[in-house]
């Protein structure tokens, strides 16, 4: 399922080993490589790999990611059209569910760190935006693009997309939402949210 492509190559990017390369820590890549460091050091951790450390794991992972995704965001994007609709209540509701969706499912994927190294190809700033362009290499030397978009909230980058391979993360759930939305309405979606939700903590 491509949904499930986008999430797990979203989750192996931010567990990569970065090349040596001088970034400010304010710029958007920087911003990057700083929460990436962190994230490697928890998965590389001996000692957070232990069955009884899996909560800390996990905790600290959510935490890491917590920094730089643009949750929020994100959700109104991905909701698209239907997000004007919504009450503010549906609105805090559709945001957390979103977020431990994708928090949880990258806590399960980070997992499956092997190494993987991402080199830095242009970064574009234009005012308050802001897309760093990469590609990722394997392993086995495969190699495939990963671009972000971020925002400048309040001084600080955060990311509000992620494009792998020329599709958006962002755009793919939207096209999802809206397949659900418009077939079964807005409670069977957030019901299936709920659902996926439940089973990806359960694993």
């Amino acid at each position: 399922m491509v949904f499930r492509k986008i999430i797990y190559s979203m989750i192996v990017l931010f567990a990569l080993c970065f090349d040596d390369l001088a970034m400010a820590q304010t710029s958007p890549t920087g911003e990057v490589k700083k929460v990436v460091d962190e994230v490697v050091s928890i998965v590389s951790s001996q000692d957070m790999k232990k069955p009884e450390n899996k909560e800390k794991r996990q905790k600290g992972l959510k935490e890491a990611i917590g920094a730089i995704f643009d949750f929020p965001e994100m959700a109104k994007l991905s909701l698209g059209r239907y997000w004007d609709e919504r009450t503010t209540d549906e609105k805090n509701e559709f945001v957390q569910v979103f977020e431990t969706l994708l928090e949880n499912t990258y806590s399960k994927k980070i997992e499956s760190y092997k190494n993987e190294k991402i080199v830095y190809l242009k970064e574009t700033v234009e005012g308050d935006s802001s897309e760093v362009k990469s590609k990722v290499v394997t392993s086995k030397h495969d190699d495939y693009a990963i671009d972000y978009r971020l925002l400048n909230k309040g001084g600080k980058w955060v990311i509000h997309d992620v494009t792998i391979e020329g599709i958006s993360l962002v755009a793919n759930y939207r096209s999802q939402f809206d397949k659900i939305i418009r077939s079964e309405g807005y409670s069977a979606l957030m019901k299936k949210l709920n659902t996926k939700q439940k089973d990806i903590a359960a694993q």
